[in-house]
């Protein structure tokens, strides 16, 4: 069920009506009367092949108050609007979509849309925290233009990735067991600048990373990631720090707040002694070209340091080449001991293609002498088995 509030953002909700009906879902349209006001029914019929639902009293006979709560897979709300947010909060059952909420028994995934002022006010951030608190999965809106001249953070999530959070949730029919939990991802690569033109940096895509956000997000996690250089979009429902070299990186990561710390960006170990201010011009240069490195700081070992007691839990990640595998949980298993995590997630990079593609292949090693390998299978499935080992630790 695909609930609209009233929003000016409700245009874009067609386009996850769409992304929803391509990926071969039934779809059930329940606009408020303010959201015809944008986007008429004629629309949402023609899209979804369905009859749309508007008001209570409409087929009375089939009580959709209470059916289509009861028979949805998944409700989505997008967008979810301050006053749709403040209803659903304090049990408001005036029109159909909010009578639909209380009923639902599945999964509930809303995407806020909002003016920035409205989004920051105590009473909707207390509304979200609620909200939240109960299981519903609310995403994080997007930072950007909103009407007229306004920007700031209260923009719809794109589409696309509203859709992608809904497939998740669908595929893995999620137990919220990540429910308020703060967690802090980095992901991608960083960039040590030599001048203002060239770099030293590696070949992380980001998608690990970006794929356990998503999977965080979808079992009721509070996500924000740090982003180095990431070749692919955030997904929806984080809060995204934009950073590039490692000593940004570690000043991004020492500043949060969290519950769990995932390492999965790829920090580049070395970087120029010193940093040109202006190109360094070719022909200048006479034969071979020495270049001075020193090594970055350790941002995971500075994160274990910082620690006091048995939280955060403090994952890291090592892409490692190795002459076999009991060679790669030797090394794993020696990385672990010096950076002293909890988890270490383990990865072969020199044998198949792992930076960029849509598959990985790991091993999760535990500080308390716990081993699994998870075989070959896509980057989200990857993520669901370390938030698998990861939500029993976060318990009493």
């Amino acid at each position: 069920m695909l609930g609209v509030a009233g929003g000016i953002a409700a245009y874009k909700a067609v386009e996850v009506l769409r992304g929803l009906t391509e990926s071969g879902h039934d779809v059930t349209v329940v606009p408020t009367q303010a959201a015809l006001k944008f986007v008429g029914e004629p629309t949402w019929a023609a899209l979804s092949g369905q009859k749309v639902a508007t008001e209570v009293w409409a087929s009375a006979d089939q009580v959709p108050h209470v059916r289509l709560g009861q028979s949805a897979d998944v409700v989505v709300i997008a967008p979810a609007t301050a006053d749709i947010l403040a209803r659903a909060t304090h049990g408001v059952a005036n029109d159909l979509l909010t009578n639909t909420l209380l009923t639902a028994r599945c999964p509930v995934v809303m995407a806020p849309a909002m003016h920035t002022e409205m989004w920051v006010h105590p009473a909707t951030q207390a509304n979200v925290a609620q909200l939240r608190e109960r299981g519903i999965i609310v995403l994080e809106p997007a930072s950007g233009r909103l009407t007229g001249a306004d920007t700031g953070p209260g923009r719809l999530p794109d589409p696309v990735a509203i859709v992608d959070a809904v497939r998740d949730v669908l595929r893995r029919r999620p137990t919220n067991d990540l429910a308020g939990v703060k967690i802090v991802i980095s992901a991608g690569g960083t960039q040590e600048a030599w001048d203002p033109v060239r770099y030293i940096g590696n070949r992380s895509s980001g998608r690990q990373g970006v794929e356990l956000a998503r999977t965080a997000v979808s079992r009721g996690a509070h996500v924000t990631l740090v982003a180095a250089h990431m070749q692919v979009p955030p997904p929806a429902g984080v809060t995204v720090v934009s950073v590039s070299s490692a000593d940004e990186l570690h000043a991004a990561m020492h500043e949060q707040s969290a519950d769990v710390i995932v390492m999965a960006a790829a920090v580049a170990d070395f970087k120029p002694d010193a940093e040109a201010a202006r190109k360094i011009k070719k022909e200048n240069l006479k034969g071979d070209v020495t270049l001075e490195l020193t090594t970055t700081v350790d941002v995971l070992a500075s994160l274990v340091h910082q620690r006091t007691g048995e939280r955060p839990i403090i994952v890291g990640f090592a892409a490692e080449t190795a002459e076999s595998p009991e060679h790669l949980l030797e090394l794993g298993r020696s990385k672990l001991e010096r950076k002293g995590c909890d988890l270490l997630v383990v990865n072969e990079v020199g044998s198949e293609d792992v930076f960029g593609s849509a598959e990985n292949q790991v091993t999760i090693l535990g500080a308390d002498g716990s081993l699994v390998h998870v075989d070959r299978s896509s980057k989200a499935a990857v993520a669901d088995s370390l938030w698998d080992l990861v939500a029993p630790r976060l318990q009493p």
